[in-house]
């Protein structure tokens, strides 16, 4: 298996209510992929950080192979979501991919 996390700063454009409506949009479209992309067997998204975080959001989501990760790179439904709650709003990303 691969776990796949990425975290997001948001543009500083941004007011708090703003950042915490762009947080849920982004959390309910990708957490809205499951059960439809194969291979994607848990896709969780944080948007709780403490304070002291520097980060504004996290995905934690699980594949059951790299080549899984792969199609989910790419997959329509992914690419839709990505482009339009997830890009046009951060500022940095982070990623780290591992198998576990």
């Amino acid at each position: 298996m691969v776990k796949h996390v990425i975290l997001w700063t948001l543009k500083d454009e941004f007011d708090a209510d703003e950042k915490e409506r762009i947080k849920a949009g982004i959390k309910e479209g990708l957490e809205s992929l499951a059960g439809k992309i194969p291979g994607l067997l848990e896709i969780h998204v944080n948007t709780n950080g403490l304070a002291s975080s520097t980060a504004d959001l996290m995905l934690d989501s699980t594949f059951e192979s790299a080549q899984a990760l792969k199609g989910y790179s790419t997959h329509p439904e992914h690419v839709a979501v990505a482009d339009s709650k997830v890009r046009p709003y951060t500022a940095t990303r982070a990623c780290l991919d591992y198998e576990i």
